[in-house]
């Protein structure tokens, strides 16, 4: 027995006092709505309604049960409203990820960009790079996150392409130091501080090819993330470390007077991102965290719009934009 459809046709002829009436408010027909009465009085062993030919009237038992049953409907469309809301995003948790390359101000910045926007949803925020979100996704356990280019997009929906354009983090004694920009080929005498490979391997490669077109081949690929630990390898290791052109990129550099910041010459190299989250996974939640993410980049890492006009195409060893 449908409980909670009984107890709304229970209701409607306590109030209305009358089948007829009962079954036009409900859209239904009279005879199904008196059988349902019946059902309802045999399942709680109570007789709700006296009836005779010309009125119906709730006994002492219907009226002790009728507040109890008005309360269950109530919580029945309470229970029902906020499915509604988990499902369409607007309620409950969503799983999300950022890279580990994401500065402190723009993840604060998400945070309480996403709040204002979903107060009712808890964000689950992970550090994750590019390989495990992917990962992630394919076993359904993250909801959105943000992604380095290229990579295996299959299967995902994304937002908008987003370039943080990267300069060179290095000793303030080395050569090329002097240049207000900084040629790649004059980096050949210092290895290269990278993320490890197994975190996005296609944009590791991706960055490494072009540094080679460009001449420069490091002798040495040196790998780190934390900001302590690239400094320390830039200013004992003769090490250089590609960071973003944005304020505090340039901060971290001035903090450490043995270590400068210096755009490259016509711009070679980028990081691109975008917000990723399976296809129809596209709800209200995903859709919030996509733009608190797409608003907090622009505002705090100095990032451009960088739209390929194809799609992103796979070639055997690295991703690129054909």
């Amino acid at each position: 027995m449908d409980l909670i459809l009984h107890l709304r046709c229970f209701v409607a002829v306590a109030e209305e006092s009358h089948f007829g009436r009962a079954a036009a408010r409900l859209g239904t027909a009279q005879p199904p709505l008196s059988q349902r009465i019946q059902r309802l009085e045999r399942e709680l062993g109570v007789r709700l309604f006296e009836r005779n030919s010309r009125q119906v009237t709730i006994t002492k038992g219907g009226m002790l049960l009728l507040d109890e049953a008005r309360e269950l409907l109530a919580r029945a469309e309470a229970l029902m409203a906020t499915s509604r809301r988990i499902r369409d995003g607007d309620a409950g948790l969503l799983r999300a990820a950022l890279p580990p390359d994401i500065a402190g101000e723009t993840v604060a910045e998400i945070l309480a960009d996403f709040q204002r926007r979903h107060p009712d949803v808890e964000l689950e925020l992970h550090e994750l790079s590019t390989s495990e979100q992917l990962a992630r996704f394919a076993s359904h356990d993250l909801d959105v996150g943000l992604i380095h280019h290229p990579c295996d997009v299959t299967g995902l929906g994304l937002g908008p392409v987003l370039r943080r354009e990267l300069g060179v983090l290095l000793p303030r004694d080395a050569p090329a130091a002097a240049f207000d920009e900084v040629p790649l080929d004059a980096l050949g005498d210092h290895d290269l501080i990278l993320f490890p490979r197994a975190n996005a391997p296609a944009l590791h490669d991706d960055l490494l090819t072009t540094c080679a077109r460009n001449g420069y081949t490091p002798a040495a690929i040196r790998h780190g993330q934390g900001s302590s630990f690239i400094r320390g390898l830039i200013r004992s290791a003769n090490s250089v470390a590609f960071r973003p052109r944005a304020a505090r990129s340039a901060d971290a550099a001035a903090d450490d007077p043995e270590i400068v910041w210096r755009p490259l010459a016509g711009a070679p190299l980028a990081l691109r991102h975008s917000v990723a989250w399976p296809q129809g996974r596209s709800d209200a939640a995903v859709t919030a965290f996509a733009e608190a993410t797409t608003h907090a980049m622009w505002k705090t890492a100095a990032v451009t719009t960088d739209l390929p006009s194809r799609p992103v195409h796979l070639r055997p060893a690295a991703e690129y934009y054909l």
